[in-house]
């Protein structure tokens, strides 16, 4: 496998990451042994052959293995054909502890948070984390399809209509399904970078429950669910509750988040309107309370704004299943969930003009004017407070008909709901203004002491807030009807074949002001799809007609067609084939056609379509002044009517190896490859790279001028000023971002997942161990259509992302050590840095099983970040990238059942 990786710095990161797992191996064999959870994160399914049953995984309490229906696949009873399927069992849900969905997704590395802290900041502070696999597309909706049992989830939000994963909460999983393929074949939009499926418990019987509190330097958190059930045999049914807290986690709190980068050899990002302001003349600068010519005041805006905000969650799921005939089954899950966040973020600052009619004015020299920038920590407080609330709910009922002769009708209906509400601590730039401007002590602003000034002035300055809520539904039909066709030599032919109706909308406001007197504008949107598709399996070669070089031969094929409302129809068909030519060995691959439907959040009538005026400059090109940092930043934000779907060309090639003469033992790869197209995104306006790629050129203006502003502003509302004349009246601003959502170009990229997993029984218990994860072999992205491609693993983006476990179970005793790892990469236009480090943690499980003293009960700790690793240092505002941690967080827990 080593030869896949084609330079001698591939092959260094390599062996690293091997000898790292060896020193965690190393460790945790000190004084334990491993977590007692299936190596195997390729499908088990794979292994199958038409006429075998498939292993359900999910344990004797579900239903049978000819029912299921894995993902990937309309036909039950089969695994998809052609397709690598990453499997996450409940004994790993458990060992990684995970206390949302969302840590779950960061530990698997085709998925783009892998790695991180997942706090997931975006517009509005809406803490959702998008799945990203294979890094595509960034836009309000996603190129990852999440399901629930095989079905859709209402999107959350203000601004963005992604489904919020940390809905489901892991004690409630059962299992998760991931394929890293293009999928709209089988289930349509989203589709692109491939399929998440949490899939919950189907029956439970009796009560059980677990709680985990954990800490880090700073930082608390606890979990507890509870659930309880009745199996009947022919129904069952089960409600489960569980509740997340944990606290937040402030940038000063944490060393690696830090503007001033100045100690290690980089720049020095603070800013400079702080508590104790700066005065400018012309080009000089005077800092308080001094006043000395050239001294300047710099204030860290990561101190006081969150790394990880705090937050706590309710979730309900109940699940019913019964049997009505012999030939009918009923069955219906429901939730609820609401998650409350509250965000701290850097105190405001301002700048603009002081004049001689202010009594407050306090001259250098003789000037009878100065300019001033100030921050209102010391009478404000050193944060902003934004609280948000998230509420979703859904129900789906079922019914499945047994035909006879093998066929069997599923009949689906779906409603879900989602309201959405966040409040943003801001400060009223126009007040400052008007303040600033002032005549007499009982309306003029005091920049020098801010605390001075009368308090009704303060007052009516601090009464602001930025406000958005809204309200998303989903409502869905859907009918699938399978079985087998005829027989041929290999075996059965199955057909599937189904329609869909499709429904969503949302409706949402945002707006800005005083608390009680929020003016803003709100927008609806709604669309309708309609599908039809389906999907054969011919199985050539089988138990029937094996021999020599054939054990199994099976072809599929795809197809599904959607009709949207609002962009019209799009038909995305996909091919598949599986070949074992022995037992132990299957060799499979597939091509297929993916799309993503913008989102609703995206097209033009966006909420948030608005001109948006910062009041100073973070983000700059490498060649800028020190002092631009001083000027304003405009950015024309919002929607765009005229997008186009994103689609995507996906085929991969791959294997799976089981040898007999070594049981336990799994090998797998598979390489992937996908070209992405009409990518729907913001330009990287916070990145440096914006200035550094001339393929971005149209997407910024230096130093626009007020003509070139009012004409890109157009008719849109202003947020920040007053008017644009009376922003150029103060400051002209240093950069106009085009920020708009544009379908600006394509990601091309290739590379390879692999897995490679052993498991042992020995005569003290077993051992295990594994290291998976995806290598990039080529990414390249185009910025807009007709541009050139840049290669961004020359810039910006790593190419190795693995998980290595080791370990076993010793008696009562399991534990487990695992080793992540994001590989570094080059670096250009942040000099004089030119590469980012490699992150690697190593997270460490022990359980202890109490059978002998109380029956169905375990001990548990984990250990996150057991060295306390810090991510790697990028020469930016923040001072970090690559990864984000909490730190050493350990946590203890304990499970049991009645």
């Amino acid at each position: 496998m080593i030869g896949m990786f084609r330079t001698s710095r591939d092959r260094r990161e390599i062996a690293r990451g091997l000898s790292l797992a060896a020193l965690a191996g190393a460790l945790l064999w000190a004084g334990t042994a491993e977590a007692q959870v299936a190596p195997e994160t390729a499908n088990p399914r794979q292994d199958t052959v038409p006429g075998e049953q498939i292993d359900p995984v999910a344990g004797p309490d579900e239903a049978t293995a000819a029912d299921i229906v894995v993902t990937g696949t309309l036909l039950r009873g089969v695994a998809p054909t052609g397709t690598n399927v990453i499997g996450v069992t409940r004994d790993e849900v458990v060992a990684t502890g995970a206390a949302s969905s969302n840590d779950l997704l960061a530990s698997i590395p085709q998925i783009g948070n892998f790695g991180t802290v997942p706090a997931g900041l975006g517009n509005y502070s809406n803490p959702i984390v998008r799945p990203n696999i294979r890094n595509l597309g960034a836009s309000g909706g996603s190129t990852t399809l999440v399901l629930m049992n095989g079905h859709r989830l209402v999107g959350a939000g203000i601004l963005q209509t992604s489904v919020d994963p940390s809905v489901i909460p892991p004690d409630a999983i059962d299992r998760v399904e991931v394929i890293p393929d293009g999928g709209s074949s089988i289930y349509g939009s989203d589709a692109i970078g491939g399929v998440i499926n949490f899939i919950l418990r189907k029956r439970y019987d009796g009560i059980g429950v677990n709680a985990r509190y954990g800490f880090a330097d700073n930082y608390k958190t606890f979990d507890a669910s509870a659930i309880a059930g009745k199996d009947w045999g022919s129904g069952s049914i089960y409600v489960s509750y569980a509740y997340a807290w944990h606290d937040n986690l402030l940038g000063i709190d944490r060393d690696y988040a830090t503007a001033n980068n100045v100690p290690r050899g980089g720049a020095d990002n603070r800013s400079t309107a702080c508590p104790l302001a700066n005065i400018t003349i012309g080009t000089t600068t005077y800092a308080l309370p001094g006043r000395v010519p050239g001294s300047l005041n710099r204030c860290d805006q990561t101190d006081y704004a969150d790394l990880y905000p705090r937050e706590k969650r309710h979730s309900v799921f109940a699940s019913l299943m019964q049997e009505l005939s012999d030939g009918i089954t009923f069955s219906t899950t429901a939730y609820w969930s609401r998650r409350d966040t509250v965000t701290r973020t850097a105190q405001g600052s301002a700048s603009g003009t002081i004049t001689a009619a202010n009594p407050y004015f306090s001259p250098i020299g003789a000037e009878l004017a100065h300019s001033v920038a100030f921050a209102f920590d010391d009478v404000f407080g050193p944060s902003h407070v934004s609280p948000a609330s998230f509420t979703s709910y859904g129900v789906t009922p079922k019914f499945d008909f047994e035909l006879g002769g093998g066929w069997q009708l599923r009949t689906q209906a779906n409603f879900g709901r989602s309201e959405n509400v966040t409040t943003e601590d801001s400060f009223n730039a126009t007040a400052v203004t008007a303040a600033l401007a002032g005549t007499s002590t009982a309306t003029a602003l005091n920049p020098y002491n801010l605390s001075a000034t009368a308090p009704a002035v303060l007052a009516a300055i601090n009464d602001f807030v930025n406000y958005g809520d809204a309200d998303q539904e989903l409502a869905e039909g859907r009918a699938v009807l399978d079985g087998p066709l005829f027989a041929v030599p290999g075996g059965d032919v199955r057909l599937a074949v189904g329609a869909e109706y499709h429904y969503e909308n949302i409706r949402s406001f945002t707006g800005s002001g005083p608390q009680a007197a929020v003016v803003g504008a709100s927008s609806f949107a709604s669309r309708d799809v309609k599908s039809v598709f389906g999907e054969v399996l011919v199985p050539l070669v089988g138990a029937d007609n094996r021999s020599g070089g054939f054990y199994s031969l099976e072809i599929s094929g795809s197809v599904r067609y959607d009709h949207y409302s609002d962009v019209g129809g799009t038909t995305n068909p996909k091919i598949g084939i599986t070949y074992r030519p022995f037992q132990a060995l299957t060799l499979r691959g597939n091509y297929g056609t993916s799309f993503h439907a913008p989102s609703l959040a995206d097209l033009g009538n966006s909420v948030d379509s608005r001109v948006q005026v910062i009041p100073f400059s973070p983000f700059r090109a490498p060649n800028s002044s020190p002092f631009d940092i001083l000027r304003p930043t405009m950015a024309i934000a919002g929607g765009n009517a005229d997008l186009r779907p994103e689609t995507a060309d996906t085929w991969s090639l791959g294997f799976d190896l089981k040898p007999a003469a070594l049981p336990g033992l799994i090998a797998s790869a598979t390489y992937y490859n996908v070209r992405f197209k009409d990518a729907i995104s913001v330009p990287p306006f916070t990145s440096p790279i914006l200035f550094t790629d001339p393929n971005y050129a149209s997407f910024f203006i230096l130093n626009p001028t007020l003509a070139q502003a009012t004409a890109a502003a157009a008719n849109l509302r202003i947020d920040g000023v007053p008017s644009l004349a009376a922003l150029y009246a103060v400051s002209s601003p240093y950069v106009l971002f085009l920020a708009q959502r544009a379908n600006l170009g394509a990601v091309n990229t290739s590379g390879i997942d692999f897995n490679l997993a052993y498991a042992h029984d020995t005569s003290f218990g077993s051992v295990n161990a594994s290291f998976a994860g995806t290598y990039t072999l080529k990414r390249r992205t185009q910025a807009i259509q007709g541009g050139d491609f840049s290669n961004d693993l020359k810039n910006g983006y790593g190419r190795l992302q693995f998980v290595a476990t080791l370990g076993g179970k010793v008696g009562d005793l399991i534990g487990r050590a695992a080793l992540n790892h994001r590989s570094g990469f080059p670096l250009l236009g942040v000099l004089p840095q030119t590469r980012v480090s490699s992150f690697d943690t190593v997270d460490l499980f022990l359980g202890y099983d109490l059978g002998k003293v109380m029956k169905d009960t375990m001990l548990t700790v984990n250990v996150d970040n057991v060295f306390d690793e810090d991510p790697p240092y990028l020469n930016n505002a923040t001072g970090y990238t690559n990864g984000s941690t909490l730190g050493r967080l350990v946590s203890f827990g304990i499970r049991t059942k009645f």
